[in-house]
């Protein structure tokens, strides 16, 4: 399969999929991930109509998802259920609209409740055809800590890791150790880039002090959706996602394997 590229709608917030879908297009995506978000067009409680519409659109546009990034935090504080819940309403959300993955949160220090929780919706991975990506961020920023919360059940097509670039080089996790930590578990590649390790504000890829350059040389042996997340809804200020795009496409080319 190679790598398939892709851009995050994070990067496009409150732009309805059509033009988020032609945005991609234009750049020579061959995916979109799509932020579900109460903000968004995607979001939880859509009508099934509603999804249908969305998924034609793209089918339309000759684009895949390739992954629907949630909010979910697996290893949040507080009682199983609201989290299992939201947990199954991303993956029934994913069976319909075609998404092969699901991006969650760490959200915390419970690794055993993380674990239960992933545990409690395992069957229902596995009958949706969904995989759940436990993104490296927040509580668990390193591929080390993210492995914790999903080695255990040893089915790294049903529950894996989401690279996020920047998180486990600012925790002090250089990209060689990441990559050889998560193996088979390395479900997702996120490319993107910051001012430096103190100063997360993003810049285009390749204009920052992230060592990408690394990362690509290291992921040429891996095969996988790598996706461009662009934090524009959470840092209003910086560039539209067309510029970072350019750049995320030139690295893409520059790195994906022929």
């Amino acid at each position: 399969m190679g790598w398939r590229f892709a851009v995050s709608t994070l990067g496009m917030p409150g732009t309805p999929v059509v033009d988020a879908a032609r945005t991609a297009v234009a750049h020579g995506c061959a995916g979109l991930e799509l932020r579900v978000h109460p903000d968004e067009q995607v979001h939880l409680g859509l009508s099934g109509g509603a999804v249908d519409g969305i998924r034609s659109t793209l089918d339309g546009e000759g684009l895949a998802i390739a992954c629907l990034a949630g909010y979910a935090k697996v290893a949040a504080p507080g009682a199983d259920r609201p989290v299992v819940d939201e947990l199954k309403a991303l993956i029934a959300l994913a069976h319909r609209i075609g998404a092969p993955s699901v991006r969650v949160f760490p959200g915390g220090n419970g690794d055993g409740d993380a674990q239960r929780r992933i545990g409690a919706v395992l069957g229902d991975l596995r009958d949706a055809g969904v995989r759940l990506l436990v993104e490296t961020h927040d509580s668990h920023p390193t591929g080390t800590a993210a492995l914790g919360l999903v080695a255990g059940f040893g089915a790294p097509d049903l529950a894996a890791v989401l690279w996020d670039a920047v998180h486990p080089w600012r925790a002090g996790e250089e990209p060689a150790a990441t990559f050889a930590v998560l193996g088979p578990y390395l479900g997702y590649f996120q490319v993107k880039d910051a001012v430096s390790r103190p100063d997360p504000t993003p810049v285009p890829p390749g204009a920052g002090a992230v060592p990408l350059g690394a990362c690509g040389e290291l992921l040429r042996s891996w095969a996988g959706w790598v996706s461009l997340e662009w934090e524009k809804a959470w840092y209003p200020g910086i560039a539209p996602v067309d510029v970072p795009l350019r750049a995320a496409a030139a690295w893409f080319q520059r790195y994906a394997p022929v």
